[in-house]
Formats: structure tokens, C-alpha cells, sequence
């Protein structure tokens, strides 16, 4: 495979000419740790260069060159990549598999390797180089691979026996969705646990229990870590003074920031700063 042209793009996403979205992992660079998250889409993380580690359910699950994973719907994962590599995402919508959802309404993939993992390495690889190409065509060649994919899914990755625990965990975590999504478009507000308990209609103690049972993490924790993430984009993209990125993004001062970078990345805003120079 030729890199240069394959992975010349940092990132595609894909909009109305396909029913995925294809991309580069974000954490490609190194030093880069994604914190405890959940969505309803189901995610495959595939390394062609370097190595990644999954924390999936407090299970370490280490990828290095030639392996993925299949992160399920309302799976909550944490991705630490302290090295450099080369990791393509793709993100597929949960409805994809909708005639194969157990009584439970939804459905479950292995994280074991199969006999299949070459071939869904291959077509994974040919999926983004022929999506960025972008030769006549392309739309067809790339949906033909993705379903092809789609196939081994349902066919040799699929768990068909779904236990209840499971189910129920799915269900409260597809309720907590809807907060964390609230959660990620107010994070530069005060956003108080007793607030958004109220908001959603339940006391502050359930919801405190209902992150960290169903979550593994706690209210407050969660909030942070959202409020990092988007400060960390900032850092690393604009010029912005720390101060500045740190009253953006919801953090009472400088020092409150700091603390919650160093706690995620091991160095202070300024240290990474100039690391990445």
C-alpha cells in the first residue's frame, strides 16, 4: 500500500455519499489519551503503524500492527495512545444492523480475533484508500467493500447470545446518553450535578449512581474529562494563551486547567505545548 497517497488526509468524514464515516485516528501523534465515553454508534479501530491500548469494561485490551476491535454500542472505552501510529476509525450507525437485533433491541460483537481478521484488515484499508482517491466511481466500489464487511460482521463477529445483564447495562447507558450529550453542549456553563439532575427529572444521589455503576466513573470526573478533551484541541491548534483556552472551556482559572491536563496527559498545558513543537 502506498501511505503517501493513502493517508494523505488527516481526517474524512464522510457526509451524505456514504452511510459511515471513515477517518484517521485523532490520537495519531502520540501523547494523546481519550477518557471513559459511550455513543450509540459501533466503532472498529483498526492499526496499520504503532500501537494502541483499549480499556473495555476495566479490561486492558492492547492493539499493535494488523489487529482492530469492534467497540459496541453503548460500550464504554477509554484509547490511550502514547506513541505514534496509524489507526483508521471507522464509525458505523447502530440502525446499520437493525433486521439482526436480539429481543433486547440491539446487537453485539466479539472483541476476540476470528479467522476473518485479515480479510477485515484488508477491506478496511482499501475502504479509505479508494475513499480518499476519490476516483470515478467510488461510491460504489466503497459501499460494495463496506458491505462486504458488514457480512463478516453479522456472520463471524456477532455474539448471539445476549445475557441480561448486558441488556439492562445497554439500556442505562443508552438513558445516560442523552445527559452526556447535553453535557458536551453546555460544558463551558456551571454545570452542577443537582442542576442537570434536575433537568432530567431525578434525584442527585441516582444519577451519581447511575455514572458510576453504569459508567465507571463519577459525575464530576465526567465533566472534567469533557472539558479537557475539547481544551486539548484548542492547545494543540490555535495560539491561544492558557489562560484564555482555560476560561473557554468551563475551568474556574489557570490552575484548575492545569491540574486536569497533568492528571490526563502526565505534563502541564505549557510542558505539552512546547513538546509538540
Amino acid at each position: 500500500m502506498e501511505k503517501e497517497t493513502a493517508y494523505k488526509h488527516e481526517l474524512v468524514v464522510p457526509n451524505e455519499d456514504l452511510p459511515f464515516k471513515l477517518f484517521v485516528f485523532e490520537g495519531k501523534e502520540g501523547n494523546y489519551v481519550r477518557d471513559r465515553h459511550w455513543h450509540r454508534s459501533i466503532e472498529i479501530f483498526a492499526v496499520f503503524e504503532g500501537s494502541l491500548t483499549f480499556i473495555l469494561d476495566e479490561k486492558k485490551v492492547p492493539l499493535k500492527v494488523g489487529e482492530f476491535i469492534i467497540v459496541n454500542s453503548n460500550e464504554v472505552h477509554s484509547v490511550f495512545s502514547p506513541k505514534p501510529n496509524l489507526t483508521i476509525v471507522l464509525q458505523i450507525p447502530m440502525a446499520t444492523f437493525e433486521n439482526y437485533y436480539s429481543e433486547e433491541r440491539f446487537v453485539l460483537f466479539s472483541h476476540e480475533p476470528g479467522v476473518d481478521d485479515s480479510q477485515m484488515m484488508e477491506l478496511i484499508q482499501n475502504m479509505y484508500e479508494n475513499y480518499v482517491k476519490r476516483a470515478c466511481g467510488y461510491e460504489f466500489q466503497v459501499q460494495s467493500q463496506f458491505y462486504m464487511l458488514m457480512y463478516l460482521m453479522i456472520t463471524q463477529y456477532r455474539i448471539n447470545e445476549v445475557s441480561e445483564d448486558m441488556a439492562k447495562n445497554h439500556r442505562k447507558l443508552n438513558r445516560l446518553s442523552s445527559i452526556t450529550s447535553y453535557i458536551r453542549d453546555n460544558y463551558q456553563k456551571e454545570l452542577s450535578l443537582e442542576y442537570i439532575a434536575e433537568i432530567f427529572g431525578y434525584s442527585p444521589t441516582y444519577l451519581s449512581k447511575m455514572f458510576q455503576k453504569y459508567a465507571k466513573i463519577n459525575y464530576k470526573a465526567y465533566l472534567q474529562s469533557v472539558r479537557v478533551e475539547y481544551a486539548y484541541q484548542e492547545l494543540v491548534k490555535t495560539d491561544k494563551t492558557i489562560s484564555e483556552i482555560a476560561a473557554k472551556h468551563g475551568f474556574s482559572n489557570q490552575k484548575a486547567f492545569a491540574k486536569e491536563f497533568q492528571k490526563k496527559y502526565g505534563m502541564l498545558p505549557s510542558e505539552y505545548r512546547k513538546h509538540m513543537l
